[in-house]
């Protein structure tokens, strides 16, 4: 399928006058426009393609509820507002995500690590929205207010985890495609838990928002294993954010390399 014809294909899945399409061939993006709202929405086609080889009419499917679902919840804000409304969570963002809206407001956002910033977002059921300036004082919070609801939130959020090992070492998968997997990484208290359990090193990969990996590396051959998979994820993921892992211990992140002539040398536990 070609860039042309999932446009046409999209057009026929979300017929409505109140959607003007414009097709950039140039970066290969189609900006859909509610006519009503004067708001609108930029989509990359070549991800979409992408999962369309592998899935098939389920990749259009997804692009179409989401499509249904972004412009439910901003013709609820256009009559509704946000007051309210305090169900917050954070989202974790590659740091070159943008820092404010098209309309030029900042978003609320905290440092996490070199590869990662923290982003506040807003639920509203299928969707959410990116907090930014222009929305605090109508959700009738402070700034450290919103981030330690989203904090205490994702603490809240279930933590269940498919095992698999490869080659004497143990990977933990967090999916449940709630929007906020990626945002797991936030709650101390499970990556602690986890940390109990690690014979080996602890990773922790979070190549696009929502998957959380957890890696019990126990020899080089796991680094290799890491590399590959969090790669894979980080390609076919809807909203990527970093292809690079983390080693964790007392609490802390941090970033390594995996490379053949740059691997984190395997530490006997004490």
């Amino acid at each position: 399928m070609k860039s042309e014809q999932l446009v046409e294909l999209l057009k026929e899945r979300l017929p409505s006058e109140k959607f003007t399409w414009r097709f950039d061939r140039k970066t290969d993006k189609v900006r859909l426009e509610h006519t009503d709202l004067k708001k609108g929405m930029d989509i990359s086609l070549p991800e979409i393609l992408a999962k369309y080889e592998e899935k098939k009419d389920q990749a259009i499917e997804e692009v179409v509820y989401t499509i249904r679902e972004t412009f439910s919840a901003m013709e609820k804000e256009s009559e509704e507002g946000f007051a309210g409304q305090t169900s917050i969570y954070p989202v974790i963002r590659s740091t070159s995500f943008p820092l404010e809206t098209s309309a030029g407001h900042r978003f609320l956002t905290k440092e996490h690590t070199a590869e990662t910033r923290i982003y506040y977002a807003l639920d509203l059921g299928a969707t959410y929205r990116l907090i930014d300036e222009n929305m605090v004082e109508s959700i009738g919070l402070s700034d450290t207010e919103i981030m330690e609801s989203a904090l205490f939130r994702v603490r809240s959020l279930p933590t269940s985890m498919k095992k698999d090992e490869v080659s004497g070492n143990i990977y933990y998968f967090v999916n449940n495609n709630d929007g906020y997997d990626a945002s797991r990484i936030l709650n101390s208290a499970f990556l602690k838990e986890m940390e109990s359990k690690i014979e080996g090193h602890m990773t922790v990969s979070v190549p696009h928002q929502d998957v959380l990996i957890i890696g019990d590396i126990r020899n080089d051959t796991g680094y290799d294993v890491l590399a590959q998979l969090t790669m894979q994820f980080f390609t076919v993921g809807a909203v990527p954010v970093t292809s690079l892992s983390f080693i964790y211990e007392d609490g802390k992140l941090e970033p390594i390399f995996i490379m053949a002539k740059n691997r984190v040398t395997r530490k006997e536990r004490k």
